[in-house]
């Protein structure tokens, strides 16, 4: 194995740490709260219960992706699904930017917020192991 390729498998290992890290975090009542406070109205539906709902939907997708970035079989799908996720999710990341007074530290301003998506789609990006 190349030195690329434990660059690669090391940085799979600290992205399924933040993706599971935070997938665990959708779970936890205070976060899960104002996680659903960040669903942009026009996401909300006529169901109150559908923030919450989205907000277990991404937690279980954050947790499935994490660990997929573990099994080498599954790696590049799971890599590719969370950039998906990335792009999916960040409109309720701008809903909460564009909303300091209800999020406080939690609404990083916009153009950091969307680097930093791009930052993690790229070192997920950088992580696809070459076909063999």
């Amino acid at each position: 194995m190349g030195g690329r390729d434990a660059v690669q498998r090391g940085l799979r290992v600290v992205l399924a740490g933040v993706f599971l890290f935070m997938g665990v975090a959708h779970f936890r009542p205070g976060p899960r709260k104002v996680m659903g406070r960040m669903i942009p109205p026009a996401l909300r539906g006529r169901d109150p219960r559908t923030p919450d709902r989205l907000v277990l939907l991404t937690g279980v997708c954050e947790l499935a992706g994490g660990a997929g970035l573990l099994v080498p079989p599954v790696s590049r799908p799971a890599a590719a699904a969370l950039i998906a996720f990335l792009a999916a999710v960040f409109p309720a990341n701008a809903y909460a930017a564009a909303h300091p007074e209800t999020f406080g530290r939690l609404a990083i301003p916009f153009w950091p917020r969307l680097l930093g998506q791009v930052v993690l789609a790229a070192l997920l990006a950088a992580t696809l192991p070459r076909r063999s």
